[in-house]
């Protein structure tokens, strides 16, 4: 290799951007998202076991724990990809696929503990099927399908027979979802964006969002209550630091195209994140070199790797079975066989419950993704019947329009029909006033064809978490005059929707 090649080669590669790295559906966030949600499992192997020794909260010192890791992961890329989401579509399309990827898996999951879950471990008490209280199991599902938690758990099922029912005292199944609201949220914030047409400057809303939640983060770490008296809506302090990772990740979609992917910047910021951790900072530092870092392991890791969460996307799936699952295996005593099996149990049931969540319901849903409001606003609007002004028609008017209609079906060419009502029109004003007649020249437009509109290019508080539980991840042209190509997402976009 010549020295001119070889300088050529290496400027091409330190131009490569983030973006371009990551190469649309071709890189590993499929696998980082399966992982994190794997590591909350195993975080919250040892409140739910009853076991002690968690290292990772000692080695932070308590700022985080691994669960709390994989949020800050987790919100991260999705900041990234659906800030992208968000530039693809209007408002419409963008609820609609993210109501898609959220809602359906999620409202299978709660028929689940309550028709399955709750029953089992009622059975296995001694009771009598027959006496379970449907109208517990009703008012378990009216608590929770807005994804505002109501109620953690059934009566008081599990609150005796598990380490963490006799932790809390109370009845708890899925301790996980509360952080669905988080991300649901975020998913309004970037639809606020899109619906005021803000997306276009995105490169400015992004980066002044992120600096005014990292300011909220500071802040509340100075005085909190004055915070939640000033905004009372960001009084809860995940709404703040998961905001804030998000949006880190909005401000690496907005400008993908240059920030540069990078070993050596890679490499810091990953150093940055573990200094952060153990040393403190990684709210805030911490999380914008921990944001980087997540989405240049996604564009690094080997290619082989790659094929994971591509076609078949657990991870979701994963992260909500994920607590029901443990929950059912301290119910039955598995974790005494030790931290090591319970923990593997548990990935393993949670993947089977993932696998069919995603063939069930997930993917199915996500098939309806282009459908009814899926086409977005400018689609059902441009078919909307509308009515056209046209003028009073006199009777020689209205006699030529009789004709028109007469031959409507007929092979006549369109155009000689336009042209005898136009010839019927100056024939009735000749009649009417012959003098401005003579003194005004005809002039005949046409009128231009109508060429279609591409479509443009996204708080209830939720109940506090369960005690001692640690904080999990939400864990998915040219067209011709009678038709609207409204553009796809962005292959950047098609890893999305993972909440």
């Amino acid at each position: 290799m010549t020295v001119a090649s070889a300088t050529s080669s290496e400027a091409t590669r330190k131009t490569v951007s983030i973006g371009q790295a990551l190469n649309g559906s071709n890189n590993s966030l499929g696998l980082l998202r399966l992982v994190m949600a794997a590591l909350v499992i195993v975080d919250h192997a040892f409140p739910l076991g009853g076991f002690e020794g968690d290292l990772f909260r000692r080695f932070t010192q308590g700022q985080v724990s691994l669960g709390g890791l994989a949020v800050a992961g987790f919100f991260a890329i999705s900041g990234y990809l659906i800030t992208k989401s968000g530039m693809s579509g209007d408002v419409v399309q963008f609820m609609w696929r993210r109501s898609l990827r959220i809602f359906p898996a999620y409202w299978l999951v709660l028929l689940v503990t309550a028709f399955i879950a709750a029953p089992i471990v009622w059975v296995s008490n001694g009771d009598n099927l027959a006496d379970l209280s449907v109208a517990a199991l009703l008012a378990y599902l009216a608590a929770n399908w807005t994804l505002n938690i109501g109620s953690f758990g059934i009566g008081d099922l599990l609150a005796g027979t598990t380490p963490y029912g006799e932790l809390t005292g109370g009845s708890v199944f899925n301790g996980s979802i509360w952080t669905l609201i988080y991300e649901w949220n975020c998913y309004l914030l970037v639809a606020v964006l899109v619906a005021f047409g803000l997306m276009r400057w995105v490169r400015v809303v992004a980066p002044a969002l992120a600096v005014g939640f990292l300011i909220l983060v500071v802040a509340a770490a100075v005085d909190a209550q004055a915070i939640a008296t000033l905004l009372p809506l960001l009084a809860d302090p995940y709404s703040r630091t998961l905001g804030f990772t998000f949006l880190v990740g909005a401000v690496l979609a907005a400008y993908s195209r240059e920030v540069p992917f990078d070993d050596r910047l890679g490499i810091l910021a990953g150093s940055v994140l573990i200094g952060s951790l153990r040393l403190g900072g990684f709210s805030t530092i911490g999380t914008i070199a921990g944001a980087y870092f997540v989405l240049y392991l996604a564009a690094r890791l080997p290619r082989a790797l790659q094929r994971v969460g591509k076609v078949n996307d657990y991870s979701y799936g994963v992260y909500i079975y994920g607590f029901v699952v443990q929950q059912l295996l301290a119910h039955f005593g598995a974790q005494r066989f030790g931290l090591v099996p319970y923990i593997g149990l548990a990935l393993v049931l949670s993947l089977g419950c993932a696998w069919v969540s995603w063939h069930l319901v997930e993917k199915r849903a996500m098939r309806a993704k282009s459908w009814g409001p899926g086409r977005g606003a400018r689609y059902w609007l441009d078919r909307m019947p509308r009515r056209s002004k046209q003028p009073e028609l006199g009777d020689r008017e209205r006699g030529a329009a009789a004709l028109h209609g007469a031959v409507g079906n007929s092979p006549i060419d369109s155009a000689v029909i336009d042209d005898a009502l136009i010839d019927a029109a100056r024939i009735a004003s000749d009649l009417a006033d012959p003098v401005e007649a003579a003194l005004t020249p005809p002039v005949l437009t046409e009128e231009p064809p109508h060429s279609p509109v591409d479509a443009p290019a996204v708080s209830a508080r939720p109940s506090a978490p369960p005690t001692s539980l640690a904080a999990a991840p939400v864990l998915a042209g040219a067209t011709d005059d009678t038709a609207v190509s409204l553009p796809e997402e962005s292959d950047e976009t098609t890893q999305l929707t993972k909440p």
